[in-house]
């Protein structure tokens, strides 16, 4: 359906209808609705924008000055939405959501036209435009609570739910929120989205919750066309759909704009004085096509799309505001085309404004960390007496020299003390401690408000993550096994990496991921338990990863990250070796060779551990091996063996994956000459890949060799050792370099 059409439709049944008697702007604009003339006419004016705006962004494609023609044809009635919630009322918007915002922008103060220049400079990818600064166009303002979002498969519908979450939890804690204590979470989607894994998390997480007992203030809002880009949404699956224990439903006529506006008021109201979820599944209408680019008569009949252009919301609403005597055909005209043209104006000044010109400039608000404001609050410790309350008398620096298990759970309750909004949950991680006790007593210290166990759904943990970092809590989710990550891993990659870097920083989502992961774990195998898969993290823009080892590694790499987290938003994951987390020795049993003291506060600005630094052992000249995780056991134990026949070797611990400690490795790399990379992760998309090719591109000419674990899935038992990276070829390949 062409835009012509569209138009010429609307200005021809305009030009047709016949004024009512006039009604008082103060009395509903029909009887029977809330809705009054006056607000209706407002609407009508937001709408009317909105409809502008994809006319311009036709225009501005045309022009190849424009980028995206995505539009909220059809959907205008999601005006009522943002007029019947409040402006400090969290929204993460379906894409289709342009009279919402212009509707929100104006109720929140602003200029009308300040709305409609948001939604055009992000067409035209201006660096002036306020929420991505010309990285995507989104819906988004921070002054406006408007999250932005770039899902276009209900991604987001997990993070809605945790902002949902997040409100009540804040209150509950004590914390300062982002929001006000009785808002509430608006989060709106197509119908074919409803059907994604995602949305389906969402749903399931928001019913689960509220069958308990728990508040979960979050309003889902399906704005249904009933089409998929081409596919069809089969009639009556979204109500179907949409029946969850928990959940109320509503429905309304999307293109009606007094009963949407009813309905949703009504929705919007159970969901503030009850705190509970509702479903507002407005039927609505799609014109012009998915996108510019979309041939709608290439799977739709001239039927299906001439009924729909028959419900036009914009048209619809304009009839009830002639038949209600509230403003003439002829003004109904007269204001489409100077608002038409005024718009356009705008689409062409939009177009001389500058956009991003640089690499440094696209991804300055990937990582924003400062080093020096890290390395400052990462020491910090909770006042003395916290610290014996939360230890109950014996501070963990008392006690005896530690395992890793052990150093990441005292530090967990170090932070717990310091930081009153963070929290730490996941599958089996209250009263059980965790699978394998790294949480261990935490929740009977601080509470289940803190410390608490989630549905067995990743995306569902992750999702909470989210939600509650964007609202100003400081979330350490656990992810049983790095197996499981992967179940849900959009969240990280889709959602939170994105999420700074689709808003300039202006929004941010802190999180530490804990992840217990890779192999080597003795009785206890197979490949979902053993994962050593790391791939599809370290491509992830912005992302930290920590990988400790040792237990004085653990603790203040900890530290580190939650203080990136609460500094500068970082999202970082904390891998934890299972294999390590009970081990004692070194080399000997009984040398207690792995275990570390617990550093008190008075040291822990001395042993902070900055992000994408190494830790090297021993001052070898001859090689240096190169390794991270479990390989640092291993490879420590061939170096001693080595440096006893001679050999000068150094075993650098990279610690971190991502970003890699490129200084420290090259120092080591030119000291030596050599530089085996003992890698436990898969030989192709491994860890060892990335090393070798930074350390090419940084110049280096020595030899270099790599060893891995093959690339295979872990089977049971002794099996395993056929494909993961094993001490005797750390120590192998190393004679081979040296020889």
């Amino acid at each position: 359906m062409a835009r012509d059409t569209v138009e010429t439709h609307f200005t021809q049944t305009v030009a047709t209808l016949k004024a009512g008697q006039p009604r008082d702007p103060g009395l509903p604009v029909r009887d029977g609705s809330t809705l009054t003339g006056a607000g209706a006419r407002s609407l009508y004016q937001h709408q009317l924008g909105s409809r502008l705006l994809d006319i311009a962004a036709r225009w501005l494609r045309e022009q190849d000055e424009g980028f995206y023609t995505i539009g909220s044809a059809g959907h205008e009635g999601n005006a009522v939405v943002a007029a019947v919630t409040r402006t400090t009322d969290p929204a993460l918007l379906h894409y289709r959501s342009g009279a919402f915002y212009l509707t929100r922008s104006t109720m929140a103060g602003r200029l009308a036209d300040q709305g409609l220049r948001d939604v055009l400079l992000g067409l035209s990818a201006s660096v002036e435009e306020p929420i991505a600064g010309g990285r995507h166009k989104v819906f988004g303002h921070p002054d406006l609570a408007v999250i932005p979002q770039t899902s276009t498969i209900a991604s987001h519908l997990p993070r809605a739910v945790g902002v949902a979450f997040a409100i009540e939890r804040a209150r509950a804690l004590g914390v300062p929120g982002a929001w006000p204590d009785d808002a509430i979470a608006i989060c709106s989607f197509g119908d074919a989205s409803t059907n994604h894994a995602s949305a389906l998390s969402g749903f399931n997480t928001a019913s689960y919750a509220t069958y308990q007992g728990q508040a979960l203030p979050i309003l889902f809002v399906c704005e249904d066309n009933g089409l998929g880009i081409s596919v069809k949404t089969p009639k009556g699956w979204v109500a179907a759909a949409a029946q969850r224990p928990g959940i109320e439903y509503f429905a309304a006529d999307g293109c009606d704009l007094a009963e949407a506006y009813d309905v949703a008021a009504r929705a919007a109201e159970h969901v503030r004085t009850t705190r509970s979820p509702a479903f507002l599944h407005l039927s609505t209408v799609r014109l012009m096509g998915h996108a510019g680019s979309d041939v709608e008569a290439a799977y739709r009949t001239q039927r299906e799309i001439r009924a729909d252009l028959e419900r036009d919301p914009l048209l619809r609403t304009a009839r009830l505001l002639v038949e209600a005597g509230q403003v003439t055909p002829e003004q109904l005209l007269k204001s489409y085309e100077s608002e038409r043209e005024l718009v356009l104006r705008m689409a062409r000044e939009t177009t001389r404004s500058p956009r991003l010109t640089s690499r440094e400039e696209v991804v300055e608000p990937l990582a924003p960390r400062r080093a020096d404001l890290i390395a400052k609050i990462s020491p910090v410790a909770a006042e003395p007496s916290a610290r014996e309350k939360a230890f109950a008398g014996t501070l963990p620096e008392n006690e005896k020299s530690m395992t890793l298990s052990q150093a990441i759970n005292r530090t967990l309750a170090d932070t717990l003390a310091v930081y009153p909004e963070m929290m730490v949950f996941g599958e089996d991680v209250a009263k059980k401690g965790g699978v394998y006790g790294v949480t261990r007593g935490l929740q009977k210290r601080f509470g289940g408000g803190r410390v608490f166990d989630t549905l067995l759904d990743e995306q569902a943990v992750l999702g909470l993550a989210l939600g509650s970092g964007v609202s100003n809590l400081l979330p350490v989710p656990e992810i049983q096994y790095l197996a499981y990550l992967h179940n849900a891993l959009d969240q990280i990659r889709g959602e939170a990496a994105t999420l700074s870097f689709f808003s300039k920083s202006a929004f941010r989502n802190p999180l530490v991921v804990r992840v217990a992961g890779y192999a080597y774990q003795k009785g206890f195998g197979g490949h979902f338990h053993n994962d050593n898969a790391v791939a599809a993290l370290r491509d992830i823009p912005g992302l930290v990863i920590a990988s400790p080892s040792r237990p004085d590694d653990a603790a203040a790499m900890l530290r580190t990250c939650l203080a990136a987290a609460r500094t500068a938003g970082s999202v970082c994951v904390f891998l934890e070796p299972i294999a390590l987390y009970h081990t004692r020795d070194l080399f000997d049993e009984g040398d207690g060779g792995w275990l570390a003291p617990y550093a008190p506060p008075s040291r822990w600005a001395e042993t902070h551990v900055p992000i994408g630094r190494a830790r090297s052992y021993g001052d070898g000249r001859d090689l240096a091996i190169v390794t991270f995780g479990n390989g640092l056991r291993m490879s420590l134990r061939a170096a001693v063996r080595l440096t006893q026949e001679g050999y000068s070797c150094r075993v650098l611990d990279l610690r971190w994956l991502s970003p890699l400690p490129i200084d420290d490795l090259m120092r080591a790399a030119e000291l030596t000459g050599k530089v085996l990379i003992a890698d436990e992760t898969r030989r192709s998309g491994g860890v060892s890949e990335g090393i070798v090719a930074e350390m090419l591109d940084a110049g280096f000419t020595g030899q270099i060799a790599r060893v891995t674990s093959s690339d295979s899935f872990i089977p049971l038992g002794a099996a395993a050792n056929h494909v993961l990276l094993s001490e005797d070829e750390i120590e192998q390949a190393a004679r081979k370099l040296l020889a």
